[in-house]
């Protein structure tokens, strides 16, 4: 099984220009929580999850009304292609211990996402709760990511 089996194809992205009520809005309106961050290229250079939200901004005590996508993005961007097997994007997320990774086109464009629901839902039962179970492991370091 390869990504393009699992990936949501019709994956909304923002700038890092992109304020943040945007960014949240487009979460809202597209019921996800992470918004690939594009360059004028459309490549992926990082991600704004709901998570990077609430930990960067509001527990921080920061006024997410004047604050843009780059201001909390977590980078550097992990990404996967529509021809990477399922198994290796898995192993992609269990070593980044992220939930979601966006899919690039041959071109380098954010074409797509899979987020563990995908593989849930579309992909083998027990690769979906291996990458659970990895992604979720307490004794694990945490990734270091960038602001």
């Amino acid at each position: 099984m390869r990504v393009s089996d699992v990936m949501t194809r019709n994956v909304v992205c923002c700038t890092p220009e992109s304020s943040l009520l945007e960014v949240a809005r487009l979460m809202v309106d597209h019921d996800c929580g992470e918004i690939p961050v594009v360059d004028a290229a459309g490549a992926p250079i990082g991600v704004v999850t709901d998570r990077d939200i609430t930990c960067r901004t509001v527990a921080e005590g920061r006024n997410s009304v004047h604050l843009v996508a780059r201001d909390c993005m977590s980078t550097p961007c992990v990404t996967v292609t529509p021809e990477t097997s399922l198994e290796a994007c898995c192993q992609t997320m269990e070593a980044h211990r992220i939930r979601r990774v966006p899919v690039v086109d041959a071109a380098g464009e954010c074409c797509g996402i899979v987020a563990q629901a995908d593989i849930a839902r579309r992909g083998p039962r027990e690769e979906a709760a291996k990458v659970v179970k990895r992604i979720s492991e307490r004794n694990l370091p945490a990734p270091i990511y960038g602001r």
